[in-house]
């Protein structure tokens, strides 16, 4: 055999050991084994019935914070006028410390400052209305909350439009996207935290649109807007 013969002899070698290197594996059965690929983190849970989410997760560092300022990440907003009624005045407040706490009967807590204006009006009613602005009205919600009501009728002051509400004393705010009335059911906490507890018994919304653009407080005079909207439905097995 030449040299030539030989290197091409060789070179034939070469490549079926090479395509043999690249078939699966087979176990003592003659079946081949498929290669097993890197695991990545499934952040979705396939095996709860959900896509895998083929990405790792970021793990931002954290750093010390003042304890006094997590308001600033959790406080729930979104934020909303609470308009009241006595002794035949109304009054608005802004109010960013609330949250739902019970789906039938529908309740509400809410913190209102002793020294805020509408405190012994709400106190003394037992009613108010929950009202949700959107950013159309960000100026007027600030304004709202950098100004008395003993001093101020905010109604008139930032052309707002009190119409009758229809289970409570307390107006509804015509220029925001949603209404609440609001009855006082549970004081126990209004004397040591200001902490009230109120059952929704009339609720307004608009039609349109579905998810409108509210204001969420950081602190500062900052806001956050509420932004675009994620459905996760699919993934709701108890509760929607």
């Amino acid at each position: 055999m030449t040299k030539a013969d030989k290197a091409a002899d060789s070179g034939k070698a070469d490549s079926t050991a090479k395509r043999q290197s690249r078939r699966p594996a087979a176990d003592q059965s003659g079946r081949s084994l498929k290669r097993t690929e890197p695991a990545t983190l499934d952040a979705g849970g396939s095996a709860h019935g959900g896509p895998a989410i083929k990405r790792r997760l970021s793990k931002p560092r954290k750093r010390d914070f003042p304890v006094s300022q997590a308001r600033r990440y959790l406080e729930p907003g979104p934020i909303v006028l609470v308009s009241s009624h006595w002794q035949g005045h109304h009054n608005i407040m802004t109010m960013g410390w609330h949250c739902i706490l019970e789906f039938a009967p529908s309740l509400f807590g809410c913190l209102i400052s002793s020294g805020n204006h509408s405190f012994d009006m709400i106190r003394n009613s037992g009613e108010c209305v929950i009202n949700l602005p959107t950013t159309a009205l960000t100026d007027i919600v600030c304004r709202i909350g950098n100004c008395s009501g003993s001093a101020v009728d905010k109604f008139a002051e930032f052309g707002l439009t009190a119409s009758p509400a229809e289970r409570v004393s307390a107006p509804i705010i015509e220029q925001c996207h949603a209404a609440f009335e609001c009855k006082l059911h549970d004081d126990v906490l209004v004397e040591k935290y200001n902490y009230f507890i109120f059952e929704i018994v009339k609720a307004h919304v608009a039609a349109r649109p579905a998810h409108p653009e509210t204001l969420h407080y950081t602190g500062d005079g900052v806001f956050m807007v509420a932004g675009k909207v994620i459905s996760r439905r699919s993934l709701f097995t108890k509760v929607l």
